[in-house]
């Protein structure tokens, strides 16, 4: 089935709801944007030239557009290829090259940075401007919605390529119905009328939750220029009933920050979906203060898109339970869609609060990586995705996740995770945010070292953070040195560069 067809299944119930909006404007009720896609589609397919399979790249900032260019390729047949925007030119030549992309829909403030990528490349893709007269010229004769396989691929998400070239995912039109049935059941309920903002990068977890607010007949709200800060956040909350948004961590941080300094209007606000990073217990329940019941987590990757674990509102909020914060602190249960494991380094179960690598199976896995047949075989060996992550069930299946397998320290032979280690010295008021990673250490193999941000103002100091460790956690999981830096760095999704900081040490 067709994942397009969930939008003209909206559009013919309710044809007159607003679809698409800029700021607090409707650009589309669901009527026009149904018509759109498919007169978009038929240019895709007719003026183009482009056939069922070819890839379509998206490289633009957030807007009404982008959800038009993703739904009319799929309406067409064709793979979207969204790339962040924040990328390299070259990072945008390899990607383009890769998957073959005929054709580049871009926005004009990366017009540049895409020419500059596109001039190298031995089959250059045709460019289209989505703020351009051709970009409306393209609508021609709408396409008949393209018949295609459950397992035909619709979505190629380019990892972020924080250890290495980036690898596509393949996202079929399968695993994305899976991943929005899913949504519906385990993450979120939306309703005619509801709205999703779009201050996330529509490339990324906040593009494929168009998918359920679409089927669901929800407006899609971008800010104004694609782009915006917590306060044009609220004040379009303020604006759209059932309001919801996806957002790392980092920026459910900064929302908590001006609505802890400022008064907002959070009458509308549905729910905020965070993910993509930890959620460490502290900064979860001053969101929870600052917020109320509103909160979702969901774990997954770009292999298993959004869909491995999730913890519900209602978990959130289950404050009488004798587990609640061990729970807040988890990634949550399963979602309704895929198995998941934790298991030794031969792919065998661990019995329950054993630490073991995380597998995933399901119809919301991907099929594989583009072009890239090895890597396929390796990470999904046996069936199963192999995430990378590391993990422990609770005896009720609840998921705590430890770190990623390549950041875990080995200490006199003993394993140390960081993030254990970084949600005590987030107990201190003075911290802001907090890094753990291990120092190659001539006697004990590695030792740890945290990379501490303080809150302004705040005066947090070396000897306060020790015995603030010593109090909580076993004396060899401390960290042998603090180091005091203004921010920590960060890839464009807003995920801490670990890699970054272990160069860092490297260099001193």
């Amino acid at each position: 089935m067709n994942i397009a067809r969930f939008l003209h299944r909206s559009a013919a119930v309710w044809p007159d709801l607003p679809a698409l909006a800029s700021g607090h404007r409707v650009v589309a009720d669901y009527r026009t944007f149904g018509r759109r896609v498919a007169a978009l589609a038929g240019g895709m397919l007719g003026s183009l030239g482009l056939q069922s399979g070819d890839r379509v790249a998206l490289i633009m900032r957030n807007g009404p557009a982008y959800a038009e260019c993703m739904y009319a390729a799929w309406h067409a047949g064709l793979v979207a290829v969204p790339i962040n925007a924040k990328l390299h030119p070259r990072e945008f030549a390899y990607i383009l090259d890769h998957s073959g992309a005929r054709a580049v829909f871009v926005s004009d403030d990366l017009l540049e940075a895409v020419v500059d990528a596109v001039s190298g490349l031995e089959a250059a893709p045709r460019l289209i401007q989505v703020d351009r007269p051709e970009f409306e010229a393209l609508h021609g004769a709408p396409a008949p919605l393209a018949a295609v396989a459950d397992d035909d691929t619709a979505w190629l998400f380019y990892t972020s390529g924080t250890t290495g070239r980036p690898k596509g995912a393949m996202l079929s039109h399968r695993v994305l119905r899976a991943f929005m049935l899913s949504y519906f059941v385990d993450v979120d309920t939306v309703g005619p009328g509801d709205s999703i903002i779009h201050w996330s990068p529509m490339s990324h977890g906040s593009g494929i939750n168009m998918l359920p607010n679409v089927a669901a007949g929800a407006v899609q709200v971008i800010p104004e220029g694609g782009h915006g800060d917590p306060a044009t956040v609220f004040d379009l909350i303020a604006r759209w009933p059932g309001a919801s948004l996806f957002a790392a961590p980092t920026m459910v941080w900064r929302l908590v920050d001006h609505a802890e300094r400022i008064a907002v209007d959070t009458a509308n606000l549905r729910t905020i979906v965070y993910g993509g990073g930890p959620m460490y217990l502290a900064d979860c329940k001053r969101a929870l203060a600052a917020f109320g019941n509103k909160l979702t987590q969901i774990y997954g990757q770009g292999e298993s898109p959004m869909t491995i674990t999730a913890l519900s509102r209602a978990m959130h909020a289950d404050t009488g339970h004798p587990n609640w914060e061990a729970r807040l602190a988890s990634a949550g249960v399963a979602q309704s869609v895929v198995e998941v494991r934790v298991c030794d380094p031969d792919d065998r179960d661990l019995p329950v609060g054993e630490v073991g690598e995380i597998l995933a199976r399901g119809d919301v896995v991907m099929t594989g990586y583009w072009r890239n047949p090895e890597a396929s075989a390796a990470t999904l060996r046996g069936g199963w995705l192999h995430t990378g992550d590391m993990g422990a069930f609770d005896a009720d299946g609840f998921l705590t996740l430890k770190d990623r397998s390549k950041d875990m320290i080995i200490s006199g032979g003993s394993n140390i995770y960081p993030r254990e280690v970084e949600e005590v010295l987030l107990r201190h008021p003075d911290v802001a945010e907090v890094s753990v990673v291990g120092r190659p250490h001539p006697e004990w193999g590695e030792e740890v070292v945290a990379f501490v941000v303080r809150r302004p103002g705040g005066a947090a100091a070396a000897g306060e953070l020790d015995r603030l460790c010593l109090d909580h956690i076993a004396r060899f999981k401390r960290p042998k040195d603090y180091r005091f830096v203004d921010a920590l760095p960060k890839n464009n999704y807003g995920k801490v560069l670990k890699t970054a900081l272990r160069e860092t040490l490297a260099g001193n």
